[in-house]
């Protein structure tokens, strides 16, 4: 991958950031505090959810579409909202993440702070021309037993697009971005790539599969030229472990290049798929400045 890793003392936050920060915490206590586990099996919870990112997305000035199936006999919903492109309107960048939480789990960084990410950027481009369409995407049924089934959101969103003939030329999948350390060794790998990647766990990291590799070069680019904030990236077949575990995956089904937006999970996070997973766990400035840094890449691929 293109370019090397911020390594100097970061800055302080701007004004802005701090803001983004604050925005950030409390997305990320109503969905994992205030509302908690929130499935298939907690519907009345998954519902509370989507309300919420519907209420959002409103509030920031967007009309909201809801794409229902049918899971076990309830209706299950992703969310999406869309900026219309101007000269390149047909080609479609999408950013999202999921909403639900693996059962017995309150999901603030898995993947609280991927939604809280996806209304901060939404919030961001609210109003603006870009030249590719935008679209920003909350997805349902992400968690096992959905995940890598027919039944999962994404799969079931990235499928209606394929069927539509749509051209979407960029998928960013935010999922479990919150978490950073400075510890030496607090950051682990999957074999066999731990040899080429630091062992401290205080970067960002864009991964994908090899077909995805093109974008996956041009957000990395874009983002460690832009952001004072450390950046790690890779295009690894599909096969190792960790690489497919989120909502590119379905994207990869469809056909479309995509990849994922994470602080590694478990390879980092001490609490994932835990009922430790909280909001206090999150690290709020760290993700504030990745996420401020995101919309920087996402404006150079829309335009």
């Amino acid at each position: 991958m293109p370019g090397k890793s911020y390594t100097d003392p970061l800055p302080p936050l701007t004004k802005e950031e701090q803001a983004l920060c604050d925005a950030l915490r409390r997305d990320v206590e109503t969905l994992a505090g205030d509302i908690g586990e929130r499935n298939v099996y907690r519907y009345p919870a998954l519902c509370a959810a989507a309300d919420f990112i519907e209420q959002s997305f409103e509030e920031a000035g967007y009309a909201v579409r809801r794409q229902g199936y049918d899971v076990a006999g309830r209706t299950c919903y992703n969310l999406d909202v869309e900026i219309p492109g101007t000269d390149r309107k047909d080609e479609i960048v999408v950013v999202g993440g999921h909403y639900d939480s693996v059962m017995g789990c309150p999901g603030a960084n898995d993947n609280g702070t991927g939604v809280a990410a996806t209304l901060a950027l939404a919030r961001v481009f609210a109003g603006r021309k870009p030249s590719r369409t935008l679209r920003f995407v909350a997805f349902v049924n992400e968690e096992p037993p959905y995940f890598m089934t027919d039944q999962m959101g994404s799969l079931v969103y990235a499928k209606a697009c394929r069927t539509r003939g749509e051209n979407v030329v960029a998928m960013l999948s935010l999922e479990t971005i919150g978490y950073y350390r400075d510890e030496p060794g607090s950051q682990q790998y999957p074999l066999p790539i731990g040899a080429f990647y630091p062992k401290t766990g205080n970067f960002i990291a864009f991964v994908g599969n090899t077909a995805s590799r093109r974008l996956i070069k041009d957000v990395t680019a874009s983002f460690q030229r832009q952001v004072q904030f450390p950046a790690e990236s890779g295009a690894f077949p599909s096969v190792v472990p960790g690489v497919g575990w989120s909502d590119h995956w379905s994207f990869w089904q469809a056909g479309y290049p995509a990849l994922m937006v994470t602080d590694t999970a478990p390879f980092r996070y001490p609490y994932y798929h835990t009922p430790q997973d909280t909001p206090d766990k999150v690290d709020y400035e760290p993700f504030a400045r990745m996420t401020a840094g995101l919309a920087l890449v996402v404006e150079e691929l829309v335009g």
